[in-house]
């Protein structure tokens, strides 16, 4: 129902509006556009502008749209074609998301140390990240477990990646709080950059692919996470390497 363009589009409010929708269907097509309002703590009016961004005339249109949805979707095959990751990889090649790769790469080939942090889905990618980025001589250490505690001496010029579709997970905000008054640089890698954790990270990549469920499950690709992980440690191998051979 929401396609990356008109996610793209959204600003913060919208977003933390187009979130809770996501995961509460079901819910939202029997609210009032006031009960809506109050629930996510946003006006009447972003609502409409929200709903007028996805091409509903009004709060009522956009309810019928959903329900609509909804019931298409209880019978439905799940996607799995190419076009997601084409998309995004079509994303990948703009100046501004090559921009953001360019300052993260840069943070984490001038750090002492790296920290990856997940939880959930996110929390398998971050062992995946760590075990990639330490396999191109980048120890990297990951954390799956928002209240394990990490020293301040550990941190001493360091960088996190902290990774999550929504950017909205409390236990990942709180604990990239922490992390931040222990001064480490933080890259955030989220769905959006009008989420809270990007909007609080030093550096952030977003990748803007269609939000997915299956019953109450997020199945939302992390194909965008796994290759921004994967390019960033390739490019710091490669700026280790040169400078190595700049030494012989």
């Amino acid at each position: 129902m929401f396609s990356p363009e008109e996610i793209q589009s959204l600003n913060e409010l919208e977003f933390l509006l187009y979130n809770y929708i996501s995961k509460n269907k079901d819910k939202v097509i029997y609210m009032r556009i006031r009960d809506l309002a109050d629930e996510v703590h946003v006006s009447t009016t972003t609502i409409l502008r929200f709903c007028k961004k996805m091409n509903c005339n009004g709060f009522a249109e956009f309810k019928v749209k959903l329900k609509m949805f909804i019931e298409e979707e209880e019978g439905k095959l799940l996607n799995d074609d190419k076009s997601t990751f084409i998309e995004f990889m079509n994303r990948a090649a703009t100046k501004d998301f090559e921009d953001s790769m360019k300052m993260a790469c840069d943070a984490i080939y001038k750090s002492s140390n790296l920290l990856i942090i997940g939880i959930g889905n996110s929390g398998a990618i971050a062992t995946y990240g760590s075990r990639y980025f330490a396999s191109l001589n980048k120890f990297a250490v990951y954390i799956d477990d928002p209240f394990y505690p990490v020293s301040g001496e550990y941190l001493d010029n360091g960088v996190t990646i902290a990774l999550s579709v929504s950017g909205e997970t409390p236990t990942i905000i709180n604990h990239v709080t922490r992390l931040k008054k222990k001064n480490s640089t933080i890259i955030s890698i989220t769905n959006s950059k009008s989420c809270t954790l990007a909007q609080m990270s030093d550096i952030n990549i977003s990748y803007y692919v269609q939000y997915e469920t299956y019953k109450y499950f997020d199945i939302t690709t992390q194909l965008p996470v796994m290759y921004i992980l994967e390019t960033l440690a390739k490019r710091v191998f490669n700026l280790t390497q040169k400078d190595k051979n700049k030494q012989l």
